[in-house]
Parts: C-alpha cells; sequence; structure tokens
C-alpha cells in the first residue's frame, strides 16, 4: 500500500529543522512497522491554522493524482489546527486514504465530535451534487423545450480542453439567451454536454458577442 509522509513545524526557526527531522524517522519507522510504501514525503515550516500551504497543495494533487492509501502524520495537530484540521481530513477522507499518526502508533482515532462534523460535510457536498445535477437536468429541459437541438447544435464537444480560452458555441449561448434562459441555466445546459464552463463566462461570452454586434 502507499503511503504519503506529511512533516510540519510551526515556525521558520533553525532549531525546528531538528524536529522536522525528528518526525520524518518516525514516520519512516510507523511506514515500514505496517508495510507502507513511502511514495512521497512532504516536509514543510508553516502555521497550522493556514490551509495555503505550499505542502498542503502538493499532498492533495499526490492523494488525487496517485493511487494513494494513507497520509502518515505525528500527530493530527501536524496536519492542521481548528477548521484547518477538519478541512484536511475531509479532503483526504474523500480521497478515499486513512490517516496514521505516531501518536496512536496506527490508524488516527477521530473524536466523536470530530466524526459527526466530518458525517455532516459528506451528507452537504452530496445533497450538493444533487441539486448541481437537477439544475444541469433543468437547464437542459428548458432549452429543449424551447427548440434546443444538441445533437445538430453541440459539435465537436471536448475537442479543444486544455486551450487558455474555453471554445463555446457563441451561436447557441445567444439563442437560448434570447429564448429566456437565465446564464446560469445556459452555463447548466453546456456542462451537461461536455463544456467546463461557469455562469460568468458564459455571461462574459455574450456580452462580447453584443459589442460586437454594435
Amino acid at each position: 500500500m502507499n503511503a504519503i509522509i506529511y512533516c510540519r513545524v510551526s515556525t521558520t526557526k533553525e532549531e525546528q529543522e531538528t524536529s522536522l527531522e525528528r518526525q520524518r524517522e518516525e514516520l519512516e519507522h510507523l511506514a515500514q512497522q505496517y508495510g507502507f510504501c513511502v511514495v512521497k514525503t512532504i516536509m514543510e515550516q508553516a502555521s497550522g491554522y493556514d490551509i495555503e500551504r505550499e505542502g498542503v497543495l502538493e499532498l492533495l494533487d499526490a492523494l488525487k493524482e496517485e493511487k494513494i492509501d494513507a497520509v502518515l502524520i505525528q500527530d493530527e495537530t501536524r496536519l492542521g489546527r481548528g477548521n484547518a484540521r477538519i478541512a484536511l481530513l475531509h479532503c483526504i477522507q474523500k480521497e478515499g486514504a486513512k490517516v496514521y499518526t505516531v501518536s496512536h502508533n496506527g490508524e488516527m482515532q477521530l473524536s466523536e465530535a470530530d466524526s459527526m462534523v466530518l458525517n455532516i460535510l459528506s451528507i452537504v457536498e452530496e445533497y450538493q451534487r444533487k441539486i448541481h445535477n437537477l439544475k444541469i437536468k433543468r437547464g437542459m429541459q428548458k432549452a429543449v423545450e424551447r427548440g434546443y437541438r444538441p445533437e445538430r447544435n453541440l459539435k465537436n464537444v471536448g475537442e479543444h480542453a486544455g486551450r487558455e480560452r474555453i471554445e463555446l458555441p457563441v451561436e447557441e449561448i445567444v439563442r437560448l439567451r434570447h429564448n429566456g434562459l437565465t446564464f446560469a441555466e445556459i452555463a447548466a445546459t453546456l456542462r451537461g454536454f461536455g463544456y467546463d464552463v461557469s455562469k460568468a463566462t458564459v455571461h462574459r461570452r455574450y456580452q462580447e458577442y453584443v459589442r460586437q454586434g454594435e
């Protein structure tokens, strides 16, 4: 099983480097004890209350891009403090990884309060996904009712992925707008057909079209 070692100290003082090294050594021993293959070791000096840490961003990227089974930390405060800690635990949990700590000598045991908060977050996110999908469905239904035919009007979906400027069917945006759809509904409709687009982008392209016609 693959694991990431994450070490953190709160200040950039020189003496803290010794603490970082000690954490790394203890976590390497923990990995060996549980048979983990350490694919990445992250060491940083930053406040645990700060969510915008280079090491944390590297950790989250690795969780998404690689098959990671566990994150190894000295204790739960090394991951973060306050709301930052809960947010990061939620992100790790979402990616299907477990947290192992030296202080627990194994998998971290969450408090009843932490478990409750994480469960609530999961439930809220699930409902957000459902609402998002319903908005897409509603937008598509309204578009079709008003004459929108995606099989004729949307060509080469996803062909231009990766460009800085997203290629969109501007004429269709204009037509749907004239048919009474909101920019949010148009964006939701386009997302349903594979375009990674926001309401703001749809609005901006519509305004560009209008200005060109003036």
